[in-house]
């Protein structure tokens, strides 16, 4: 199959998360708790930002607790999709509003629409899976962060949804799960694009399920179904559906299902001079 057939049809990633900002929330259960996990590792890092970017901030979980933290920063929340920016926009308290300047901005990871060195913290969970060119992302990345800025992600690895990619693959040859970058590659474009002392590490977490149709729906919810270019255009059959389920239940243990998802975090600052990036030790990978 081509590399083609895997990418992102960001059109079609588009229309998913608009139609699903009314229902994210309610579903999200993983997604805030890796965003937490994210927010949690700023407590071991003395950065105080003016300014801060939130890359994907969907209903804006992250832009909140960020207010919350940097009481004096400037907050900006991007995200491709409208609704979600709208569903973020209404969660802003009045206090909130009152002590920051708040920018919501509907825009692309791999296209950011701000100066080039006007933000000193650029965090982004879960969105960099919603882009296709890795380059391209950090070459953004580095440039709208200012020197000595930070940049803290979260991302899926490639055994997100094994088993569902698994289930499928005993069906058909088709795309059914979306794929998603290594953590060696991520660092690799780190590297390639000047960022100083970066820092990977995995972990992996696995949410429980009655059963696989449940799973679906909840990808669902979130606007994180199927949005390959080589997906299939065409509707699946009662019959391949049910195939799929029966592959599935060769993971049953104690009565649920598992999903498993590899769960990415990465970490690197923006020289504030030439000399440092020179001296770059390289990446520290940490598993755990």
């Amino acid at each position: 199959m081509s590399e083609q057939a895997f990418l992102i049809d960001k059109q079609q990633a588009r229309l998913a998360f608009e139609k699903s900002a009314a229902s994210y929330d309610e579903a999200a259960v993983l997604q805030r708790e890796i965003g937490s996990r994210l927010l949690e590792r700023l407590d071991y890092i003395n950065h105080q930002p003016q300014s801060i970017l939130d890359v994907g901030a969907g209903t804006g979980f992250c832009s909140h607790h960020l207010a919350e933290r940097y009481a004096r920063a400037d907050i900006y929340a991007l995200d491709f999709a409208m609704n979600m920016l709208r569903r973020a926009r209404t969660g802003v308290s009045w206090w909130q509003r009152l002590r920051h300047r708040y920018i919501f901005i509907n825009g692309d990871a791999e296209q950011l629409p701000l100066a080039n060195g006007s933000i000193d913290m650029l965090i982004s969970s879960l969105a960099i899976q919603w882009c296709n060119d890795l380059d391209r992302v950090f070459s953004e990345f580095r440039r709208v962060l200012a020197p000595g800025g930070m940049l803290m992600f979260t991302t899926f690895g490639p055994d997100t949804l094994r088993e569902l990619r698994s289930s499928w693959a005993k069906v058909d040859g088709e795309n059914h799960v979306n794929r998603f970058f290594d953590m060696h590659d991520i660092g690799d474009a780190l590297m390639r694009h000047g960022f100083a002392e970066p820092v990977m590490d995995t972990e992996y977490l696995t949410m429980t399920y009655r059963d696989a149709l449940t799973l679906m729906k909840d990808l669902k919810q979130i606007g994180a179904h199927n949005v390959m270019q080589g997906r299939s255009r065409h509707l699946t059959s009662r019959t391949q559906l049910k195939q799929m389920l029966a592959a599935y239940e060769q993971f049953r243990h104690d009565g649920v299902l598992p999903a498993s998802y590899e769960v990415v975090y990465g970490h690197a600052w923006v020289p504030r001079s030439p000399d440092e990036t020179k001296c770059n030790p390289g990446i520290t990978v940490k598993f755990s």
